[in-house]
């Protein structure tokens, strides 16, 4: 079963709803649970955890987002809105648990899947931290699901995934990518007012491309020599 999941619930409000990830966690065969500030974990949890109460118990618990994405080569964030403008460069475009199993299904590496508070979702700022968004097609009577419910589609979709072949870029030096991405842009003398959603932008585009460890180096040594030529002009 693979990629390696990380399931992520960012300041979780009802411990009924944290239990019930973790069973369904148990079900599919997973144990990464990371909770970022959550509710107090108590009888209803492990009630709810039912036989998962061990992967209650060892869930690792962490004060900020950043911690809690840690190494991970993936961070994809989820939200309960789907109909997006096309020029929303935040959170375009979406996949459905069906979309995202085919776009990974040969990526080998940790996949961090973000789920947001029960009644806020995730912020704006905590998106951004995200290189793809997933969303699960529902009524738009009442578009909204209740986060493990969510939680169990996502991890029946991935848990089909098999035999990955393709590594992918440790969370470091996609970091340094998308640094030298923000400093071409400011060589270039890109617009300030239209600096962030460009950056932003141009992280989701290679975020989606599920970068491997060569392509990444390939990427930064042609950024490098990009503004060695830049510099020598001057």
């Amino acid at each position: 079963m693979s990629p390696n999941l990380r399931i992520v619930l960012v300041e979780p409000l009802y411990q009924g709803n944290v239990g019930s990830v973790a069973r369904s966690m148990k079900n599919f065969g997973y144990n990464d649970l990371v909770l970022v500030n959550p509710c107090p974990l108590e009888g209803e949890a492990r009630a709810m955890a039912s036989h998962a109460q061990d992967l209650l118990k060892s869930a690792t618990i962490e004060s900020s987002l950043k911690e809690a994405i840690g190494d991970a080569n993936l961070v994809i964030g989820t939200s309960g809105i789907s109909g997006i403008k096309d020029d929303e460069h935040l959170r375009v475009p979406v996949y459905t648990p069906k979309q995202m199993k085919e776009h990974l299904k040969d990526a080998d590496g940790t996949v961090a899947v973000l789920f947001g508070r029960e009644d806020n979702g995730l912020s704006k700022e905590e998106l951004k931290q995200c290189d793809m968004i997933l969303t699960i097609p529902t009524s738009e009577i009442y578009p909204v699901m209740n986060i493990a419910h969510a939680t169990t589609v996502v991890l029946y979709e991935m848990s089909e995934i098999e035999d990955p072949s393709r590594p992918i870029a440790d969370r470091f030096d996609l970091e340094l990518l998308y640094e030298h991405l923000g400093e071409m842009l400011d060589d270039i003398g890109h617009p300030e007012h239209k600096k962030e959603k460009t950056y932003l932008m141009l992280r989701r585009i290679f975020g989606r491309a599920v970068l491997t460890p060569r392509e990444v180096q390939t990427l930064r040594g042609i950024f490098r020599g990009i503004q060695k030529s830049n510099e020598n002009d001057e």
